[in-house]
């Protein structure tokens, strides 16, 4: 399912139908979220399956990313959605792309990331990136002309890219107990997401992924977690 949806979501953000691009980018995002309760649930859990879930992320959280940047770099340069064949100035939109394959490839060998995570998970990327998206298709609150700037993308490219793929220690989302001990970080970004989306509707997605990486770069900072 994950890897289906992400194929079709790419698939309509080709064809200009901008609507669904995110309803399909959510279906993956579900389908990735719950195939490891329904392996274990279906008694069917194995490496096979581990594998398959990096392939299909590959697509849905490596691939689409990648090509919605290339969208946006593509929109701003031509001044316009219905721009027509190979736009030059927005292939390096795609630096998403390799280094979310980069990354999962480093998930999958690295014995480190249990709970937490070294370096940014590709789906927070490409929420980021989907953020962007949404704000120039729908945001009414947010001005389109705040992310259609080519240097801007092109910076955002590289930021994300270098944080796919490094060693700062990240919070994962995976609570063991609801208390509040031992979950601080978890808590404190989920309650400022409910605030970013309260306030600032589809803008809150990218704002939301910042607020995760400023807390990450704090707690890192302050307690001196980074390896």
């Amino acid at each position: 399912m994950n890897l289906f949806a992400g194929c079709m979501a790419i698939l309509h953000l080709l064809n200009g139908e901008w609507r669904l691009v995110p309803v399909f980018a959510l279906i993956g995002l579900i389908g990735d979220a719950t195939d490891g309760i329904v392996a274990r649930t279906l008694g069917v859990h194995s490496p096979l399956g581990k594998e398959l879930d990096s392939l299909a992320d590959m697509v849905t959280f490596g691939v689409l990313p990648g090509a919605i940047l290339y969208h946006l770099m593509a929109t701003t340069y031509t001044g316009t959605f219905d721009y027509q064949g190979v736009v030059w100035a927005a292939i390096p939109g795609f630096i998403i792309s390799m280094f979310s394959a980069l990354r999962l490839a480093k998930f999958n060998v690295d014995e480190r990331q249990t709970t937490d995570f070294i370096g940014l998970a590709t789906p927070a990327s490409t929420g980021f990136f989907m953020g962007l998206y949404l704000i120039v298709h729908f945001d009414t609150f947010i001005p389109a002309d705040w992310v259609l700037s080519l240097p801007l993308l092109y910076i955002l490219g590289l930021v994300f890219s270098y944080f796919l793929i490094s060693e700062i220690r990240m919070f994962g989302l995976k609570f063991k107990h609801w208390g509040w001990r031992g979950n601080e970080l978890p808590y404190i970004f989920l309650i400022t997401c409910v605030l970013l989306i309260v306030f600032l509707r589809l803008g809150a997605f990218s704002i939301g992924i910042l607020t995760y990486l400023t807390i990450v770069l704090l707690d890192n900072v302050f307690l001196k977690k980074t390896k």
